[in-house]
Formats: C-alpha cells, structure tokens, sequence
C-alpha cells in the first residue's frame, strides 16, 4: 500500500475512535508503524491530513451519489439518492460518525471550505433531482424540501451509525422516497429564499488566511512559472492593480499544478467572484 494512502486510512480509524482533537501526529505514526519524518514527508501536518482525508472520502461519496441519480437508465432517481447515499454512509462510516461525534473540532477557514464545497454539491444534485422530478410545482419551497432530504437523512444516519442492529436500506429509501413525495405535493409554505441560499451557499475565507496559504505555496513550489504566478497573485490580493483578464491567467498558470487546485478554486472565488457550478476540483 502506498504511504500516503496508509496514513489516510490508519489516521480515519484513530480519528473515528478518539476524534480530530485528541489524536495527535504521534499517535498516528505509531499507529501506523512509521516514524514522524515518513509522516511530515507525505503530510506537512495534521490539518493537511484531515484535509486530504476528506477529500478522499467526500469525492468517493459524491461522485457514487452522482452517478446513482444521473443514470440514464434510471427511472427512480429519488429511491436511488436514499438507496446510495446511505449504502454510502455505510461503506464510509468511520468518516460519518466522525463528523456527527465531533462536531465541536475547530476547524480551519480552509477545512471549513472544502467541507462546505461539498456539502454544496450534494445540494446540487438534491435540487437537480428535484427540479427533474417535480418541475414548476415546487419552484416556492424547493430549498425547504431539499433542507428536509438532508434533514431525513442525517436523524436516520447518526440513528443507525452507532446501532449494530441490522438494516433494511431498500425498505428505509422506500420510506422516505413516499415522505418526500407527500412534502412535494403538499407544502405550500416556503422559509429558505434563494438570497437566503446564496449567502449560506457562498461562505467567505479571511484575507490573511488566503495570503498564508499563498505564502506557503510559493515556498513550496520550485516550478517558475507556477512560482511567479502565485508571486504575482499574492501582490494582487495585498494591493490590487491587474485586469481580470490577466488574474485570470494568472490562475489558469497554476490550476493544474496538483498543490494549487483546492488554491485556485479560493482564488477565483476571493479575486474573480467567481462561482463555478460544479467547476472546482474534486482533488
């Protein structure tokens, strides 16, 4: 097994047991039979870490979600988003009770984000199948349904995460498939906006959490031109004087650069306003 993948899946097991908080990077090389420096040469530390560990489960779950619903073939996108986001939850269970056993960890301006990013994808795919399903008739209360699949979703979850009875998932998605159904055709009163949606949607990073980041990026990377874009981006973002059209540039100079991709999707939202359906990397 690769390194780095090792340290991913051993560090899940320890955070699922004791939480972000109280592993710490010793007690994730011992579990994994390392010394620190093999760690520190995968990972810079152990928010980077949780980092990538998100990324290599949430894309994993969202991408089956997607896929599921997407289906060509389909003709129960609905049954099919229960069905597979809670076979999901299942396959990657140490992760969500992670999340809904230590919901007091504080997390960074960054891990915020990305967790956010994509929570923000599910939505997406929530309203899409909505919208597909239902059209005009839930126009009004479509954020407040879609607040209620995710809402049925995680009370049943963090119900059968930590049951070791077994579990009926066609039945459970059946179930919820008709409470969904029942809500479409029958609300009528509406509470979440889309301008309500919008800021919730678009949470901002601090400026000087972005110029840190840019900071260690510039350190990092030995390739000119990426050095000099980040260089260049980070003389914008403290005193502004470039044109769009050269930001943007900027930015496409380092977009595929493997340690610039979660970077550039900050930077296009914090300097271009930016707001990309679906156009922010998975990785």
């Amino acid at each position: 097994m690769v390194k780095r993948q090792l340290i991913i899946e051993k560090a899940l097991e320890l955070f699922a047991k004791q939480g972000f908080e109280a592993t710490s990077v010793q007690q994730i090389t011992e579990y994994c039979g390392i010394s620190k420096g093999a760690f520190y040469l995968s990972f810079k530390s152990k928010e980077e870490l949780i980092l990538s560990l998100i990324e290599h489960s949430m894309s994993q779950f969202i991408s089956e979600i997607d896929y599921a619903v997407n289906n060509m073939q389909n003709d129960r996108p609905l049954y099919s988003f229960f069905y597979r986001t809670f076979i999901g939850l299942l396959k990657h269970s140490n992760m969500a009770k992670l999340f809904i056993k230590d919901q007091g960890y504080s997390f960074s301006d960054e891990l915020f984000l990305k967790i956010r990013y994509y929570d923000s994808l599910t939505d997406r795919i929530i309203l899409e199948m909505l919208e597909k399903l239902y059209g005009e008739e839930i126009e009004a209360t479509k954020y407040d349904l879609m607040y209620c699949i995710k809402g049925f979703i995680q009370t049943y979850s963090g119900m059968f995460l930590f049951n070791e009875a077994p579990l009926d998932v066609s039945l459970l998605s059946q179930t919820l498939v008709e409470k969904t159904d029942i809500l479409a055709k029958h609300s009528t009163l509406s509470f979440i906006s889309k301008d309500m949606m919008e800021v919730y949607e678009h949470p901002q990073i601090a400026k000087e959490t972005l110029l840190e980041m840019l900071e260690q990026k510039i350190n990092e990377i030995d390739e000119p031109i990426e050095k000099e874009s980040l260089v260049l981006l980070k003389q914008h973002l403290i005193e502004p004087s470039l044109s769009p059209a050269i930001v943007k540039g900027l930015i496409e100079n380092i977009r595929n650069h493997p340690h610039c991709k979660w970077l550039t999707y900050l930077l296009r939202k914090e300097i271009l306003n930016d707001w990309p359906d679906g156009t922010a990397p998975l990785s």
